[in-house]
């Protein structure tokens, strides 16, 4: 995979930069530059993030950052069988459990939401930080959806996180998370509320509650471009039917001065 001549490689967080030092140096900036590509394109081209994590790890397959990395890239592509294996891989390099929530959500995209709830219940989940503790509740909820149990998902989300007025980096996810389930469950006008308040939170358009709400109101958007692009077919369109007329009139014409010829002809011989 061809890297870009602006990617150095120094891009790396710190800490992944210190796991690549086990590493003879031209190995790990080789390393580093495909763990920048991982990172910059996860989200725009996941495709190409999950090639370049092959890269990294066929390169440098023993190191935590690595696998974690290639785990990422194979979640991002609903390769979730791939990327638990490389999730758990790194867990045990590291001992570490930040990476527990996302190991359940791999389990529901195997089609195992019971294994995702054990795993929310599981000792773990005390271990992780206030975030990982929002994000292993989002993954409950879903869990809980993928069994058709709406009410318990509602229940799962309502906590302490969600009723705060704070604006942490999670909260517009949780709030959007549970307005959705508020709808599913027929509770429009609930579910209004909690969408608004996600907007209130999603300074970085995290969510797409805005276009939730807007369609709960009735309001449709219609993309400029796509208008652009209908002006300029309806002109394209005018102009082969002028072209197509130009031609049926210049066969007209020219069927009609034949006529006046053949009439003429006619004349002629009449006198004659």
């Amino acid at each position: 995979m061809p890297i870009p001549e602006d990617v150095t490689g120094d891009e790396i967080d710190k800490d992944v930069r210190q796991e690549l030092q086990s590493l003879p140096k031209g190995l790990a900036e080789d390393v580093s530059k495909n763990l920048v590509m991982v990172a910059r394109l996860i989200d725009e081209d996941p495709e190409s993030a999950y090639a370049y994590s092959k890269v990294a790890l066929r390169l440098a397959s023993r190191v935590a950052a690595v696998r974690e990395a290639g785990g990422f890239a194979a979640y991002a592509n609903q390769k979730y069988s791939e990327a638990l294996a490389e999730f758990r891989a790194a867990r045990r390099m590291t001992g570490g459990v930040d990476l527990w929530p996302v190991m359940a959500d791999c389990e529901r995209g195997l089609g195992r939401p019971e294994k995702a709830l054990d795993m929310a219940g599981a000792p773990e989940v005390q271990k992780l930080d206030k975030a990982g503790q929002v994000e292993m509740r989002l993954v409950a909820a879903g869990a809980r959806r993928d069994m058709d149990q709406l009410d318990a998902a509602i229940v799962t989300l309502q906590s302490p996180e969600l009723a705060s007025n704070s604006v942490q980096p999670w909260t517009a996810r949780l709030r959007y998370a549970y307005a959705d389930a508020l709808l599913a469950a027929g509770r429009e006008g609930e579910a209004r509320e909690w969408f608004a308040k996600a907007i209130e939170a999603d300074k970085d358009g995290s969510t797409n509650a805005s276009d939730r709400l807007a369609e709960l109101d009735g309001v449709e958007f219609v993309d400029a471009f796509d208008e652009d692009e209908n002006e300029n077919e309806g002109d394209s369109e005018v102009e082969v039917e002028v072209e197509v007329d130009g031609e049926v009139d210049g066969e007209s014409r020219a069927a009609a001065s034949e006529d006046d010829e053949d009439d003429e002809d006619n004349e002629d011989d009449d006198k004659d």
